[in-house]
């Protein structure tokens, strides 16, 4: 059982996000949504995604299944920063493709790489 319904982890998303500077949000003209079920790349859970489409714009993504199927039963605190966490990440995805750099990514890439060497040997 989740410790945090939809209706509540939806809540709280919009409580963190009230709370973002309004400059580092500028043009995400899509906003941060949650999105009820979970999303999967490779063996990976995405909390959340940073997306740029030309119909839907400059949007961030989070997944409430992956939360859900991730922490469970944890304590509302761990929610609480874990999603704190996960729109701060995607922000930065946003202010970093506002500024043209994706340095971001770049250090998923080489995290990723690193794990998969952990995995191998």
């Amino acid at each position: 059982m989740a410790t945090l319904d939809l209706e509540t982890f939806t809540k709280l998303a919009g409580a963190i996000a009230d709370e973002l500077p309004s400059r580092l949000v500028r043009d995400l003209n899509g906003g941060i949504s949650v999105l009820p079920g979970k999303k999967r790349d490779g063996k990976y859970f995405l909390m959340g995604e940073y997306i740029e489409d030309p119909v839907l714009g400059k949007v961030i993504f989070i997944h409430y299944g992956s939360f859900r199927e991730i922490l469970g039963d944890a304590p509302r605190e761990e929610w609480e920063e874990e999603l704190r966490e996960t729109i701060v990440h995607e922000l930065r995805h946003h202010v970093e493709s506002l500024a043209g750099v994706d340095d971001l990514s770049v250090e998923e890439e080489a995290e990723l790489a690193a794990e998969e060497e952990d995995d191998e040997g």
